[in-house]
């Protein structure tokens, strides 16, 4: 069996995004060899999440105000995590939207359904973040 390790770093420009990655892990899956087996790809940070769905515009703006709804990054003074830093609805925006996604691979390409999609959330960007691929198969 193999095993593939890669990093995404990804930095951007706005406190919140979504960010399609697919294609970054289908090069990465190119570059591991593995014809069967499994991905997996997780945020390394508390702040920001990985997540399957539909590249639609429309879509991403309704992932941006049912989420504001939830946690609403203001006021600030609502959470008792914001003190040194602000990002307490960053805290709980990724633990709803979730840590990480597993994609089968089969014939050496990943095995999606209809319109699937791997994005990476941000909920408190502006800096360098990272996001985990590993790939194990044969």
């Amino acid at each position: 069996m193999k095993s593939f390790r890669k990093e995404l770093w990804l930095e951007t420009t706005s406190r919140r995004e979504l960010i399609n990655i697919t294609p970054d892990v289908q090069e990465a899956l190119a570059e591991s060899g593995v014809i069967e087996g499994l991905v997996l790809c997780n945020a390394m940070h508390i702040t920001a999440s990985v997540f399957i769905n539909d590249d639609e515009s429309g879509l991403h703006h309704d992932y941006e105000v049912w989420l504001e709804k939830l946690a609403p990054e203001k006021p600030y003074s609502q959470y008792r995590h914001n003190g040194f830093e602000d990002n307490a609805d960053a805290h709980l925006k990724r633990t709803v939207m979730g840590r990480e996604v597993v994609v089968a691979v089969t014939n050496g390409k990943l095995d999606f359904g209809p319109w699937e999609q791997i994005f990476y959330g941000e909920f408190d960007g502006k800096r360098r973040k990272r996001v985990l691929i590993k790939i194990i198969g044969e």
